[in-house]
């Protein structure tokens, strides 16, 4: 019997790789945060695609940030786990391994109002239909106008490594934390040189430039959760909302308010 979005509440209930169809749909919204599986694996090729709040996913040496307007790729048989911001809607797309020409590591991608509006359709549909089906060919039209284009400023790496491990599980924690690099070093026993050379080494970035760019995802999280722009940069322990401001619009070419308008 077809399933669809009415009669799935969470992305638990359903088993895409039951399903032969190139490609299969699944749209659920959800009022609470929504925390996921521990790290596991489809053999589907994943889409997940944030009309609404957003999607953050975990991989082995890497995070990805989704706001609406984009979609997080994950390449079948890859471990990941993902997290759904409080008032997300959010659909995931699943694609049989060669039936599109994908990326073949996790990446963003932003998606065209055709794509979401495909994505939306083929959610409404039950996932199983025949080949020379109406849903099929909308399918297919689909997976060709998928971009494969990454959007890099919505990635962090991260890092195995247990002591970069422990400060970026701090940092999370508490993003308002301004200690030094040598601040960390003496905190996690290690020479600042050591400390810097690891980073970098870890995640091609310096600590500065890695920092910003994990307080970007917070932000842009608790952004698209609807919390105002003066209450994020406190969060992040900015002196001041200009100085948070310049700091998105230097990663993001735009300020806060005018990024998340054009995503509408």
């Amino acid at each position: 019997m077809p399933v669809n979005k009415k009669t799935v509440t969470s992305p638990e209930e359903f088993n895409a790789d039951a399903f032969s169809q190139a490609a299969i749909a699944l749209h659920v919204s959800s009022s609470g945060e929504y925390a996921g599986q521990s790290p596991h694996t489809h053999r589907k090729g994943q889409l997940i695609l944030s009309l609404r709040g957003a999607v953050s996913c975990e991989v082995e040496d890497a995070l990805w940030l989704v706001p609406p307007g984009h979609a997080v790729w994950i390449p079948g048989e890859i471990p990941h786990s993902c997290r759904i911001t409080k008032n997300a809607d959010t659909c995931f797309l699943f694609i049989e391994p060669g039936a599109a020409v994908m990326p073949e590591i996790c990446c963003t991608l932003a998606i065209t109002p055709l794509v979401r509006e495909l994505v939306l359709y083929l959610a409404e549909q039950g996932q199983v239909f025949s080949p020379d089906s109406k849903t099929a060919r909308l399918a297919a039209v689909l997976l060709e106008n998928i971009p494969d284009v990454p959007v890099k400023a919505l990635h962090l790496p991260v890092s195995e490594h247990p002591k970069i491990r422990k400060m970026a599980e701090a940092l999370f924690n508490e993003p308002d934390d301004r200690r030094t690099l040598k601040q960390w070093a003496a905190h996690l026993a290690i020479s600042e040189r050591s400390l810097a050379r690891r980073i970098k080494e870890a995640t091609g970035m310096s600590f500065g430039r890695w920092r910003q760019q994990l307080h970007l995802m917070i932000a842009l999280s608790h952004l698209a959760e609807g919390q105002s722009v003066q209450r994020v940069a406190g969060m992040l322990g900015y002196d001041s909302v200009s100085a948070f401001i310049t700091m998105f619009r230097k990663a993001l070419g735009k300020s806060p308010t005018q990024y998340f308008s054009s995503l509408n």
